[in-house]
């Protein structure tokens, strides 16, 4: 039987979370553990700039990698820098880092991407879109996307407390790069807010509400707070979601005094009116959880909200096999109370052929971590179908596989798209044999920008 168990392909141990030392890096040695543990300071300290992440890191890194960074900025980037010291902080987190730990760091490579990262032949499909997904067309008023027959995405607010290089709402998030003059948001958040309520109230037909960005923590707690509970008056309304990557990135922001306590608020109200309340959060790998972030979840619940869920994104080179994700999954469940719930495929945005992987091998990764975790924390990994919606990855109807195209269908019709065809997704042109490489070149030539 042991010797059965040594060859199972993953191997569970029960691991406990740490919050790495800041004190290693030389720009924080003299942080008390209060002013780590405050919100304030976290935003006041976040890195927006080479210049700032030298005065962290000091001279533990080299002149050449930022130099690979300052080149990333200026010809691949589609998002600004925004790091909070907590999410800087769990990258090659059990030493000061070096050019080498750093550049390999899972953490660092989706949230600070230099140039030596981007795919040398396709840094961008060239089918790829700002607005991947076509939110922007599916919006009924601004900010409020149906894009499914029962829910909507209500974007409150067009900034996060950090920017993630992958973002799928790269074209109105953040603040504009040198290739991307981003999108914005036009209306008054109070008028945008009466706008999507007054929506909602003339749509009985929704039911779900998932709040969101850029990110829920950077709304004013009154103000969204007042919009959570004009949402539980609408008797339609059965589900609501928050959506936050702060509860990974800035836990601190969730366990202030006055957030726990709206939260409660708004809880009781939710559980007397049997509304199903839940925050969903985004964190791609294991060492982004800590004890910290564990905390917070933990606060969430004891506030009365009824799940805390994991939605993130299957990349190359963070987290893309088998071990990789269940280490995540185990650190999710079994330690900080979130429960994995989605993985997506990396969207087709522009400059983000290298995070991307196939239908297939996200498939092949599926596979591989089905019977380890309990059935209802077993992640789905899913493919957002543009005009279809969340796919589960063997839910494709055709597949090239040479060329790299699946077709997805959908029955339904909301906004946008037509409901009886079949709407392709497109694999990244390097995992694909010689011949579709060929196929693609043929048609696109290469260094597709």
């Amino acid at each position: 039987m042991t010797d059965d168990a040594t060859r199972q392909p993953y191997q569970y141990v029960r691991s406990t979370l740490t919050e790495p030392d800041w004190r290693r890096l030389p720009g924080w040695r003299d942080v008390t553990e209060a002013e780590w543990r405050d919100a304030q300071w976290q935003r006041a300290h976040c890195v927006k700039n080479p210049g700032q992440l030298r005065a962290v890191l000091g001279d533990l890194l080299s002149d050449a990698f930022y130099t690979d960074l300052a080149a990333d900025m200026a010809r691949y980037a589609t998002m600004s820098m925004l790091l909070p010291p907590q999410m800087l902080n769990t990258m090659v987190p059990g030493a000061p880092p070096d050019d080498a730990a750093f550049l390999a760091d899972p953490v660092r490579r989706y949230m600070l991407p230099v140039a030596s990262d981007r795919d040398p032949d396709w840094p961008s499909h060239p089918l790829a879109e700002r607005d991947s997904l076509h939110e922007a067309e599916m919006w009924v008023v601004e900010g409020l996307t149906h894009r499914y027959p029962t829910k909507v995405l209500a974007e409150l607010v067009s900034t996060c407390p950090q920017y993630c290089g992958h973002c799928t709402r790269m074209d109105l998030v953040g603040n504009s790069t040198p290739q991307v003059a981003k999108a914005r948001l036009t209306l008054r958040p109070r008028d945008r807010q009466e706008q999507m309520l007054d929506y909602l109230k003339r749509t009985p037909g929704v039911r779900d509400v998932v709040v969101s960005g850029g990110d829920v923590a950077n709304v004013p707690w009154r103000q969204l707070e007042s919009f959570l509970l004009r949402l539980l008056d609408l008797d339609s309304v059965r589900d609501i979601r928050l959506a936050t990557k702060a509860l990974v990135g800035l836990p601190q922001h969730w366990l202030q005094p006055e957030v726990v306590e709206g939260m409660a608020r708004v809880a009781r109200i939710a559980s007397a009116r049997a509304v199903n309340l839940a925050v969903h959060t985004h964190a791609n790998h294991r060492n982004s959880v800590t004890p910290l972030v564990a905390q917070a979840a933990r606060t969430l619940l004891d506030a009365g909200v009824r799940d805390v869920r994991n939605q993130g994104v299957l990349m190359r080179g963070v987290n893309a096999t088998p071990a990789d994700l269940l280490d995540l999954c185990f650190a999710l469940q079994g330690e900080a109370n979130i429960l994995p719930y989605y993985f997506y495929l990396c969207d087709m945005i522009p400059n983000a052929e290298h995070w991307r992987v196939s239908v297939a091998e996200a498939q092949r990764v599926q596979e591989a971590i089905m019977g380890y975790l309990p059935g209802y924390a077993t992640p789905r990994i899913v493919c957002d179908v543009p005009y279809v919606g969340k796919r589960w990855v063997h839910q494709l109807v055709d597949y090239d596989r040479d060329r790299g195209v699946s077709y997805w269908t959908r029955d339904y019709q909301v906004t946008g798209g037509d409901p009886a065809g079949r709407h392709p997704y497109h694999d990244p042109i390097s995992t694909l044999p010689e011949s579709g490489r060929r196929w693609w070149t043929d048609r696109h030539g290469r260094k597709a920008t």
